[in-house]
């Protein structure tokens, strides 16, 4: 191709992104991003945000965007943020790479790395780049850490934008400071937050932005062909229309009050990396969580914990009702436990219940849907894992379980009548790909406040008093032969304990 019809293709490409799009990547844009890439072709909009149900292809446009704008300007920088390093690197960054790799142009003239798009004769001034900002820093220093792109052509894009706070924004937009410059700022998110920018976009600051609306909703004749309009139908048909994950994950619309993560990974990792002294658990009951699985591919979990420490947990697949409750007995002896809380909801545990508790055992069902103890949660389960998630942001000590990693900071909260109320448990097996059996077994041990070890002495004495007649006793020694710390070592790494 000759330099003249190279600048009349490239040309053409930053009046009609859409052209690139179909040359370059051979798809069509949906109806939202067609809307989108002709808005962000013109000189007068310089903000466009895009409020997304779940699994558009918001991603995908924003991706486009990116690359329209290296390839269409002469010396551009380009900073890339999101939500968190890790949603940055897994989906906005990929994304980029992806799109390059259908086209012989983008592989030929740019280099995708792990942190930077450049072109290749000009990587110094002539590049995109991914952004991070400290979640836990205040205001001033999250702005900073986005601050320092200066061109004659600059943009920033922030996805996940929902849950960013309004200060990463204010980093942003210090591009459009500058007279004589094209700046651009695009963002994109589900609409799980009422507060920071992407609210502020359709709220306070709309008339600073062009917003487009993307919803799944089965009635809108412009709904996202995306979106599968029978899983849809289901959601609220199952949830109805006001619930707030209906809203914001099929109708793309903001909650009646913001949707929050239940955790970091930031705060998971460092509980992971928390060694306590032996002080600060000792003196509290030692309780087992039971989750007995419901389906073929859903795991039985007995997760352990003593105040503020949690032990690693016995994980068993497939195994019939009495092989489930002969093995919690076996825990419980094994490690001498006071208390186990059995999840009983949908009575899937309930023989596991009934054979414990006919032999003995200090056993509490408890049922998800149950009223919560304390009245700021909407049920049981709402109130188990709101406990559990305060315990870990503030000093507990977790086992080395990547994949709990996962199970604690997919979950989110929101508040529904001044009431805590917790995502559905089927929602976040979709998003999970499995069920958070982990955590919802750690969970259990918060189904009732801590109490000091020796107020449970009592379902001690019974245990000892039944233990000849017990079927399910077995002595830790034929259970555990090749045990890996004796008692002496277990006070000084509760870690290395094994039920």
């Amino acid at each position: 191709m000759g330099i003249e019809s190279a600048h009349k293709k490239i040309t053409r490409w930053r009046e009609h992104p859409e052209a690139m799009v179909r040359e370059e990547f051979g798809v069509e844009p949906d109806t939202f991003q067609l809307e989108g890439l002709r808005a962000f072709a013109k000189p007068s909009v310089n903000r466009i945000a895009l409020k997304a149900c779940k699994g558009p292809g918001k991603t995908a446009f924003e991706a486009w965007c990116i690359l329209n704008f290296l390839a269409t300007r002469k010396y551009p920088k380009i900073g890339a943020t999101s939500i968190t390093g890790d949603n940055l690197n897994t989906n906005l960054w990929p994304e980029i790479a992806k799109w390059m790799h259908k086209s012989r142009f983008f592989t030929d003239t740019f280099l995708w790395t792990q942190t930077r798009v450049v072109y290749r004769e000009e990587p110094e001034n002539w590049f995109a780049v991914a952004r991070t900002w400290p979640r836990k820093a205040d205001a001033q220093q999250q702005a900073d850490a986005l601050a320092g792109l200066h061109a004659d052509h600059v943009m920033f894009v922030l996805d996940e934008s929902g849950g960013i706070p309004q200060a990463v924004m204010v980093a942003a937009e210090a591009i459009l400071a500058n007279e004589g410059v094209e700046a651009k700022i695009i963002q994109g998110g589900n609409p799980t937050h009422v507060t920071g920018p992407l609210y502020r976009a359709y709220t306070q600051d709309r008339h600073l932005w062009y917003v487009i609306t993307i919803t799944g909703d089965p009635d809108d004749p412009r709904r996202s062909k995306r979106i599968s309009l029978t899983w849809a139908k289901e959601q609220i048909e199952q949830y109805g229309r006001d619930n707030p994950w209906v809203k914001v994950n099929v109708l793309g619309e903001f909650p009646p009050a913001s949707i929050n993560a239940l955790l970091g990974v930031e705060e998971v990792e460092l509980a992971m990396r928390r060694h306590l002294r032996p002080d600060a658990w000792e003196w509290s009951q030692k309780r087992l969580g039971v989750d007995v699985a419901r389906f073929g591919d859903d795991r039985t979990v007995i997760f352990p914990r003593q105040g503020l420490a949690a032990f690693m947990p016995v994980v068993m697949r497939v195994q019939r009702t009495t092989a489930i409750a002969t093995r919690v007995a076996r825990a419980m002896s094994k490690w001498d436990a006071e208390l186990i809380l059995i999840d009983d909801s949908g009575h899937w545990g309930h023989g596991v219940v009934d054979s414990l508790i006919t032999a003995g055992y200090p056993v509490i069902p408890v049922l998800a849907e149950d009223t919560a103890l304390d009245r700021q949660y909407k049920n049981r389960r709402a109130e188990m894992w709101l406990e559990m998630a305060k315990a870990i942001s503030t000093g507990m000590a977790l086992p080395h379980l990547p994949e709990l990693i996962r199970e604690l900071t997919v979950p989110t909260y929101t508040f529904i009548g001044g009431k805590f109320v917790l995502e559905p448990k089927d929602q976040i097996k979709t998003r999970l790909g499995q069920s958070p059996d982990l955590a919802d077994a750690l969970a259990l041990t918060f189904a009732m406040p801590d109490q000091p070890g020796q107020m449970m002495e009592r379902f001690r004495r019974r245990h000892t008093a039944l233990h000849d007649g017990n079927p399910f006793a077995v002595s830790p020694a034929d259970v555990f032969p090749d045990m890996g710390a004796t008692t002496a070592e277990a006070d000084f790494d509760p870690y290395k304990v094994k039920i």
